[in-house]
């Protein structure tokens, strides 16, 4: 159950109404690291999640993302606000007015198609989608990418401080940004405190690949780090023309009825190529300068 306080969560006071900055915001509204994605991240994993601790856990956090959707979205709305009664009532000349809302990076699109309020798109005005949503169902694994979405919408917030004198709106966007660092800690700890949390899921990896880190891109640059080196990798440069790690020749196969078989090498004879022929092609027939060579055709 839910219910509604009408109080934000922060208090937020806004110096100036500012279109360009309203339509920023919007990432933090309906973009993929904003807090619409994070709400619903969070709340469907709350509610599939067997253990009690998590499930509250995903809920609160949930459910705090939700009220940093409406801190966010007054923004958008007071950010707005003059140009939106200015575009109501059509209360300034044209020119006056349509400088008024397009002053850059999609201020118009967010006054004209949805009157200056906050809408679900994000800042280049990509509709939100619940393709955001990467859960898989796993709480190792979803517990890491809440760890890195929390991470990205942290960076995405120290941007648009940066892009803000507006003191009212600096302060709001670090208490929001401040809260990614708390949910990040919470979605560690929580990681953290299942045992056997590495690698994600039942299964353990191959023993003899587990270990090794192969070196596929070589030449300058080569770098060697506690990421390929050390008492936990065995480091292995792959040479070209060397065997598949597992032996074989490195060639694909698959076994076949002697009907599947016969229909295979029938397709592949009929639509054999004939490497010695050159037949004249519409290339040839059309070419211009810059070409290349073509044949010499009759009259040409």
């Amino acid at each position: 159950m839910f219910m509604h306080n009408k109080k934000l969560m922060y208090t937020v006071r806004v110096s100036e109404p500012n279109p360009v900055l309203a339509s920023l915001m919007l990432e933090q509204f309906g973009g993929p690291q904003g807090e619409l994605a994070a709400a619903m991240r969070y709340f469907t994993q709350g509610l599939a999640d067997e253990d009690p601790g998590r499930k509250d856990m995903l809920i609160d956090i949930a459910t705090e993302e939700l009220s940093h959707l409406e801190v966010i979205g007054s923004i958008v709305a007071m950010l707005t606000k003059g140009a939106k009664g200015k575009l109501a009532e059509g209360a300034e000349e044209t020119a006056d007015l349509y400088a008024n809302i397009t002053q850059g990076n999609g201020s118009h699109t967010l006054s004209l198609l949805y009157g200056g309020g906050p809408a679900l798109v994000n800042s280049a005005g990509q509709l939100w989608t619940g393709g955001y949503i990467d859960s898989i169902g796993d709480p190792t694994a979803d517990l890491r990418s809440n760890i890195a979405a929390e991470s990205r919408a942290k960076i995405i917030y120290e941007r648009l401080i940066n892009v803000t004198n507006d003191p009212g709106v600096k302060d709001a966007l670090g208490f929001l940004m401040t809260r990614e660092i708390a949910h990040q800690k919470s979605f560690e700890k929580a990681l953290y405190s299942i045992d056997n949390n590495f690698p994600p899921g039942k299964l353990p990896g191959k023993p003899e690949y587990t270990d090794k880190y192969y070196n596929m891109s070589q030449g300058e640059g080569d770098m060697r780090g506690p990421w390929n080196q050390g008492a936990q990798w065995e480091f292995v440069d792959v040479k070209m023309g060397d065997a598949p790690v597992n032996g074989g020749d490195g060639n694909p196969t698959v076994k076949l009825a002697a009907s599947e078989m016969a229909a295979v090498n029938a397709v592949a004879a009929r639509t054999m190529s004939k490497p010695d022929a050159d037949p004249t092609t519409g290339a040839d027939l059309g070419a211009g300068p810059g070409a290349g060579k073509t044949k010499t055709t009759a009259g040409g």
